[in-house]
């Protein structure tokens, strides 16, 4: 069974989709919520709730075939300050790093490293984090390779995130796992502009990742609301009225249109600041109905929560969305423990990896990458008892002699 380092872990979304196939050798968050959230769930056998920069090798056992860091986004993201890798957050990568150097030191390099974070992790001043995270890599000898994958292939929720999937140069990498070139399924044209950006030694050990394209989503945003949810109450008609009144022309055009549906239409509204008429920031709420959720974040302010806004007919109804309805859209099952508060419950989810997205990417590289070096390691080892064997046989073979 391959084991795992989970670090940045949050509610254990990671270890979700990596599933029980997988062993939780160590988990690391510094957040005693999510720490508490983790433990409902997983129990706190390889817990360890601290800052990463105070963890030792010493607490991280044995030796483990995959390190999965989703580091913070706040500073990488749009709505961050722009700090990137050398903010508050966002920094918290280097002692990360510094740790998989200490275990390579140690013989105990992981044999793969998953970077996970948002989007703008690629652009972020101008190129030079992307560069610097893969010339890190990079120098302890793993070979790399960056895609976007985004969530609403399996969920419906729109929530494209950076995967960087790194290998010890030493281990074997099935041929089918790597393309001749960039794949625009996989790889948009900001990670290509990155690519080009690179450092020689970068892009020598680059490789272009795999992946088949997964199946057509089946579930919409509608099968996952309920009429009478948990931790959220339905808005008074002059609330929902208010917030119909912050909407634009052409979001209330969307919101006509979905009454003349003739089916229960559910959207997703969030409130953006906006440039008015009068030149003036102005707060807007924005509504999709196209079955997809937006992207969910953590609720720092009310802005930050999604709302729901649900038509059928003439009627309009909207609430803030459910604690059970965020994890569903981050596709956690139905047995997964949320806390009791809505605000830690909607943090655990926003700030969460989505489950789905990990199984796949388990599914069609991890495992495959896996299973390559454990048939290297059998065959080295049966090779090794093979030679033993002969050579035993040589000897005896001259003592009979003699």
């Amino acid at each position: 069974m391959p084991a795992f380092y989970e670090f940045f872990a949050g509610g254990g979304m990671v270890r979700a989709g990596l599933g029980s196939q997988w062993s939780c050798l160590f988990a690391n968050d510094f957040d005693s919520k999510k720490a508490a959230a983790y433990a409902a769930n997983w129990g706190s056998a390889a817990l360890c709730v601290k800052d990463v920069a105070s963890v030792s090798t010493r607490e991280l056992p044995a030796h483990a075939d995959l390190a999965w860091a989703s580091f913070p986004c706040q500073d990488l993201s749009l709505a961050g300050a722009g700090a990137g890798l050398q903010g508050r957050r966002s920094g918290t990568f280097w002692p990360f790093w510094r740790l998989i150097i200490a275990l390579a030191q140690e013989g105990r390099a992981p044999t793969m490293v998953v970077l996970e974070n948002v989007c703008g992790a690629i652009s972020a001043h101008r190129g030079r984090d992307f560069a610097a995270l893969n010339d890190a890599l990079a120098g302890l000898g793993y070979r790399l390779g960056a895609l976007v994958m985004d969530a609403v292939r399996f969920v419906p929720q729109s929530r494209p995130r950076l995967f960087v999937v790194c290998v010890q140069k030493d281990k074997p990498i099935p041929a089918s796992l790597v393309s001749p070139g960039p794949d625009l399924n996989w790889h948009p044209p900001s990670l290509l502009s990155a690519y080009q950006a690179l450092s020689p030694q970068a892009k020598s050990l680059w490789l272009w990742w795999r992946l088949p394209v997964p199946a057509a989503r089946r579930v919409a945003l509608a099968d996952l609301i309920e009429d009478e949810p948990h931790g959220a109450t339905w808005h008074t008609s002059q609330e929902t009225q208010r917030l119909l009144s912050m909407m634009s022309a052409r979001n209330l055009a969307k919101v006509e249109q979905a009454k003349r549906l003739d089916r229960r239409a559910v959207g997703g509204v969030y409130r953006r600041m906006r440039i008015g008429e009068r030149g003036h920031k102005v707060q807007r709420a924005e509504v999709r109905f196209d079955d997809v959720s937006g992207c969910l974040r953590t609720p720092a302010g009310g802005s930050s929560r999604q709302t729901i806004l649900v038509v059928e007919g003439d009627q309009v109804r909207s609430r803030l969305l459910a604690p059970r309805e965020a994890a569903r859209l981050m596709g956690l099952p139905e047995s997964y423990i949320l806390p009791e508060s809505y605000n830690e419950a909607y943090h655990l989810a926003g700030d969460g990896v989505v489950v789905p997205a990990v199984r796949y990417l388990a599914e069609h590289l991890l495992e495959p990458i896996v299973a390559a070096a454990q048939s290297r390691l059998a065959a080295a080892a049966e090779a090794s008892l093979f030679r033993g064997e002969r050579a035993g046989a040589r000897t005896q073979s001259g003592i009979s002699a003699g």
